[in-house]
Order: structure tokens, then sequence, then C-alpha cells
């Protein structure tokens, strides 16, 4: 997959770090990048009357104007920069925020999420949802730690042979094509003819081989640790600059009252994230 139009999810206060970053990945994969600032609207106060509350009204009008003003600078840092891009803006519901970012970025490549938006956990929950569940598109997500690219040279496979992770190997194969090295990684396969074949990791190494990739399996063993912690060791030690990875093989809710691998690689990505549902 080629991306050339990428969607910057960011909030109302955003981060001019991360707005240069995301300029930064479009300006060599010559892609469009379309910012999207989100604002979440003030519920409505409770009590009697309250829906008629002229101070709630006033809150929400002010909001409503400081997102302007917001995308007003955006588009001012973005011109200088040389690429080409859109801003624009939305003041929404908190319970359709995922519905209006899935509705966005139908309409891009890759939706990404900048490090900045950890400060505003409703929002990139929300965001990060719709983009997976509504978009039929990837989610990027961004670190402090380390820059985003469309082109990284090592990358990590989380491969778990469920269909999340061939669609992301899918999603990915592009960028894995131009990759110096791609690691393919299971963490304590079993072998199994149904699932991951006699010699777990093989079937997969020889497609993404036949696509010119190359490809080194890792089988590794957990010893106690979560999946995400072996994920997220690996990829320092590879120096891998992405890892691409199926999203949410279990329900959202089963992840978020048990935890699970995505919840975890959501919560605290310590190298950028491809994630595909």
């Amino acid at each position: 997959m080629t991306y050339k139009t990428v969607l910057f999810v960011i909030d109302a206060n955003q981060n001019e770090n991360d707005l240069t970053a995301a300029a930064d990945l479009c300006a060599p994969a010559n892609a469009h990048l379309s910012v999207l600032l989100v604002k979440l609207a003030v519920p409505p106060p409770l009590g009697e009357y309250a829906a008629m509350s002229v101070a709630w009204l006033d809150e929400r009008a002010e909001d409503m104007q400081q997102l302007d003003k917001a995308v007003e600078r955006v588009r001012a840092t973005l011109k200088g920069l040389g690429i080409s891009f859109d801003a624009n803006g939305i003041y929404c519901e908190t319970a359709w925020a995922d519905d209006d970012v899935g509705n966005r970025a139908r309409y891009a490549d890759v939706t990404l999420i900048g490090a900045s938006l950890k400060t505003d956990s409703p929002l990139r929950a929300r965001a990060i949802d719709g983009a997976l569940f509504y978009s039929a598109r990837p989610v990027l997500l961004a670190t402090n730690r380390q820059s985003v690219t469309l082109r990284p040279k090592k990358i990590v496979l989380a491969w778990n042979s469920t269909m999340e992770a061939a669609r992301a190997a899918r999603e990915a194969l592009e960028i894995m094509e131009s990759a110096e090295e791609v690691n393919v990684v299971l963490v304590d396969p079993s072998a199994a003819s149904t699932k991951s074949g006699d010699e777990p990791g093989a079937d997969v190494a020889t497609y993404l081989a036949r696509h010119g990739i190359k490809v080194t399996v890792d089988r590794l063993a957990s010893g106690g640790r979560r999946v995400d912690e072996v994920l997220n060791q690996h990829a320092i030690d590879t120096s891998a600059d992405l890892i691409v990875m199926g999203a949410y093989g279990h329900t959202r809710l089963r992840e978020r009252i048990f935890g699970g691998v995505t919840k975890a690689m959501i919560e605290a990505p310590i190298v950028p994230v491809l994630m595909v549902h």
C-alpha cells in the first residue's frame, strides 16, 4: 500500500512538534497531510433547566472560536513547509467522536496519532477506535522517543497467524519491500498444521520473500513476560523503526476488562506502531 494521504488527528491545543513531525513524515513520500483538529464538546450540565444554561452555551461558543483559531494557526504553520495539506476542525460530542474520525479516515491511506495526544486520553481512545473500526484503514501510532517514518529501514512484524495479522502484513507490504530488514516475530509459537504450520513463521516468511522482502523469523519465548513486553524489547534489540501488528484479535470489551496485547501497545508504544484491524 502506497500512502499518499495521511490523516493526522490532533486536539485543538495541538503540539507544534507533532505538527512538524507529521509534515516531516509526508515530505519524503510526497504524501498529502490532512490535519483534523478535534475538540470534544462540553457535556451539558445536570439539574433543572440545565439544558438552557447560558454559561454552558457560552463555553461551547468559546470552544468553537478557539478551534477556529487553532485551525488557522495550523494552516499558517504548514503553509511555509512546502507540502500538500489541508486542515479542518470538528467540534463533536464525545460519544460520536469515533464515528466522526472514522468517516474522515476513510478518505486517507493511514491515520496518524501523534505523541502529544496521550495528554488527551478520551480523544486519543476515540480517534484510535474510530480509525481502526470505522475506516478499514490502518493506524500509525507515533511516540515521543523516536521519529516516525513511512520508509522504515528495520521492521518488526508481530505474527500470530490471525486474520488481523494477515491484514497487517498485506497492508504494510510495500513498506516492507523497501525496508532493509524485516523480523517476523512469534512469541511462544506452537507447531500446529491448522494454525502456524509445522514450522511456525515459515509460511508467512515464504509469502513475504516472494515479494523480495528480506525476512528473518524470530521465535521468542516469553519467559513469563507479557507479549507486548517481548515485542517492544525485541524492537529495541533489533533497532526497529516500526512494529507492524494486527489489532484486537479479541473483542474490545474483553481487551479493556482483562487487558491484551493491543491495549498494552496502544497505551505505551515504545517504537512507532502500525496497527490494522
